[in-house]
Formats: structure tokens, sequence, C-alpha cells
């Protein structure tokens, strides 16, 4: 973690901003202006990329996906260069994250924040956010299961951020980890169940 040394108000300042960037829903701008309906309604009812993926319509799943990365890294990035500081470009990333598992338009009912996890850490670091994004590929394509892979890539960020040095990400790794697997807690059951669909499949 590193030394706070940005002024308390341009931090607070910085939350806010960052977590309405998080909090927008880009799955439901994106379903309902395509005409798909009210994503809340669809398969899980989740805003992210893999319900948007139920529609059947992989662009527009594609288009969430990169949307709700770019929130976590967008956050970042314009942190870093206005304010300058690693304690604002990491509580941006925070804050972000939790505007899109909380969002305040939808009544804090988010999203699990995988697509966002990942984008922030590849702006705070972006080869721990290659390698993230890498085990959650291998684990997507060897199990064909979206929130094992997810698990996995949050889990094992650990061990990346170790390896490549990054040791003052590893409290917030920490936490924002900690916040994928409370989000997934059903998601685990049905993995123990044996009954979690697969990438693309609806859920039953």
């Amino acid at each position: 973690m590193p030394p706070i040394t940005t002024d308390p108000t341009l931090l607070a300042i910085t939350a806010l901003l960052a977590y309405l960037l998080g909090s927008v829903p880009f799955g439901i701008v994106i379903t309902r202006a395509l005409g798909l309906g009210d994503l809340r309604q669809i398969g899980s009812g989740n805003i992210g990329a893999t319900n948007v993926l139920r529609t059947g319509n992989k662009g527009a799943a594609l288009a969430t996906l990169l949307l709700d990365a770019a929130k976590g890294g967008i956050a970042v990035l314009i942190a870093r260069a206005l304010v300058g500081g690693e304690d604002a470009a990491q509580l941006a990333g925070l804050a972000a994250f939790l505007g899109h598992l909380y969002p305040v338009w939808l009544r804090f009912k988010g999203g699990k924040g995988v697509a966002t996890f990942l984008g922030t850490l590849l702006a705070l670091a972006w080869p721990v956010g290659l390698a993230a994004c890498a085990t959650w590929a291998v684990a997507a394509l060897i199990t064909r299961t979206s929130s094992i892979a997810a698990l996995l890539a949050a889990g094992l960020t650990p061990l990346w951020l170790i390896y490549f040095n990054q040791g003052q990400l590893l409290v917030l790794t920490f936490v924002l980890t900690v916040l994928v697997y409370i989000r997934h807690a059903a998601n685990l059951k049905r993995i123990k169940a044996g009954t979690e669909p697969k990438i693309g499949q609806k859920k039953a």
C-alpha cells in the first residue's frame, strides 16, 4: 500500500468521481440500446458481459466487457495523471470497482466486478493485469465456466504481484479479491453442486 501523500479533500473528490464512473451500467445501456430487453430479466439477471452473452449478441457482450474493464482502468489513469499520487490511483481503482458492484443508479445492485477488476489491474501494473487476464482466458478455455475462470484469476493475482514485484498493490488486490469472491457466493454453491452454467449457456 503506497503512503498517503495526497490532500484528503482531493482524495475524496477522486473517490466520488471514480465511483460515479464505475457505477455506469454499460451492460444495461448497451442491451437496451440494441433492443435486447432488460438485462436484469435475462439469464442470471447480472449486468456483466457473461449475462449479456446470454442474449445471443456476442458484439454486445464484447462491448460490455471492454467498457466495464475501461471503467476501472480509466479511473486509475485519470487519477494518476491529474492528481499524481499512487494513493489516488489505487483509491480511484477501488472506488470504480465499488461503483460497478454497488451502483447508486440500480439501488446498489450491480455486477460481480471481474472485468473492472482486470481493467484496474491493467492500469495499475500492466504486467500483473496481463497475467491475470491470461489466467482468466486459460481457465475459461479449459473449464468453459466464466465464474471458475474469474475466481481463479482473482485468487492467483497475489502470486503475480509477488512475481512482478508489485507488493504495494497487495492490500488493494486483497480487498478486491475478497469482494469478487463475495459477489460469486451463489456461483460457488452452483459450482459445488455441479449446476453452474457454461459460458454462453442460459442459466437454468
